[in-house]
């Protein structure tokens, strides 16, 4: 029953096309079409006008037009107006820091009076509504002096960890350690990544690079013996949860930065940066700054290097297993000759330095340098 409904349903259609086709024959052969009554042209824009003028539409229209008009020039403007990711994509330079920044992002909300650790005294400016207010002062102090901080070790050279394992900080974890040709970790501290960094962190890969971090080719060395990179300064943005990290930073003497906020122990970390860890555009704003200024730290660098200048201790050669063993009274080697031979050609034997790849789990693609008196390798991750 549905087939014969459907093929009659095409009959249908077919009918009616067949029709229509007949109706443009007729009328291109100037017949007239059977149904269709022939009319002059009407001028329909005419038409309409002269409607608006007898039932008074256009006078209603020209005057909401003017209306609208006129009210431009009151009410508020959106712009400008924060835009979501506006700090990760492009994230203010340390010269930028106003407090009408620091405010607009929340950055002197704290925590209940009841959760108050009593440390953070200094930075608490009041009290409303239950709730603790960090001076806006004394967070631009704090963070301007941690960009002089990161600034100056990324200028030597030195190897810059960012963490932040909270929700919505990956982002900003990872856009300020790609400025600051750093190392990130945003999904989980592995506890003992640093005191015992050796056993975990030995599957990484190892290349030299030059002052230049560019990868140095036709030299082999083995430098599987070369102790896992330590960083040189730490940028923590959650603390509370990471205190691992910080602990073993402490046994390491490895300096820190961290947000503190009025819950948190401001002696956790060696420079302090009193602002709300919870807000998210906070965190953004102070991870980009602090990129911003590991970004000027390198490119001070770099313009060291094209001068021939270096800010950092390079490689001691010496440590290369093989080579000036006082032990070993043999020849020098064919690998040996031949990097001496490379260092005599370049005329860069000061800028050499190892780089290590792999080393911390779960961190971004960076390439780092000795930093000034140690003799450990570079990560290169």
């Amino acid at each position: 029953m549905s087939l014969r409904r459907a093929i009659s349903k095409q009959f249908g259609q077919l009918n009616r096309i067949a029709k229509s086709i007949r109706w443009i024959e007729a009328s291109l052969n100037g017949k007239p079409l059977a149904g269709i009554q022939v009319v002059s042209h009407i001028d329909t824009h005419a038409l309409i006008q002269q409607q608006l003028r007898e039932d008074g539409t256009k006078q209603a229209f020209d005057h909401d037009r003017w209306q609208r008009n006129l009210d431009k020039q009151y009410g508020s403007t959106l712009a400008p107006h924060y835009e979501l990711e506006s700090m990760v994509y492009s994230p203010p330079s340390p010269h930028e820091i106003t407090l009408e920044l620091l405010l607009a992002s929340q950055a002197h909300m704290g925590h209940k009076t009841s959760h108050w650790n009593p440390a953070n005294s200094r930075y608490i400016f009041g009290i409303r509504q239950g709730i603790h207010i960090i001076s806006l002062d004394a967070i631009a102090a704090h963070l301007r002096r941690a960009c002089r901080v990161v600034r100056e070790v990324a200028k030597q050279g030195g190897l810059i960890l960012f963490v932040g394992t909270r929700a919505g900080q990956d982002g900003a974890v990872v856009k300020a350690a790609q400025m600051a040709k750093g190392c990130h970790v945003f999904d989980r501290w592995t506890p003992g990544a640093i005191t015992n960094g050796n056993q975990i962190l030995a599957a990484g890969d190892k290349k030299l690079v030059d002052q230049f971090d560019r990868a140095v080719t036709g030299i082999e060395i083995d430098l599987s013996e070369q102790p896992a990179l330590k960083p040189d300064l730490v940028v923590c943005l959650n603390p509370v949860e990471n205190w691992v990290l910080l602990h073993e930073c402490a046994l390491n003497n490895i300096p820190t930065i961290g947000v503190i906020d009025t819950n948190a122990n401001p002696t956790w970390v060696t420079y302090p940066i009193p602002a709300n860890d919870d807000s998210v555009r906070c965190v953004q704003v102070i991870a980009g700054v602090l990129g911003r200024a590991g970004e000027e730290g390198q490119k001070m660098r770099m313009a060291d290097a094209m001068r021939g200048e270096l800010n950092y201790k390079p490689f001691d050669m010496e440590g290369v297993e093989g080579m000036n063993d006082d032990d070993d009274t043999e020849e020098v080697g064919d690998e040996e000759e031949e990097l001496f031979k490379w260092l005599e050609a370049e005329n860069a034997g000061e800028g050499i330095q190892v780089a290590q790849a792999g080393s911390f789990v779960g961190i971004s693609d960076t390439s780092g340098v000795d930093s000034p008196g140690s003799n450990e390798p570079v990560v290169d991750v």
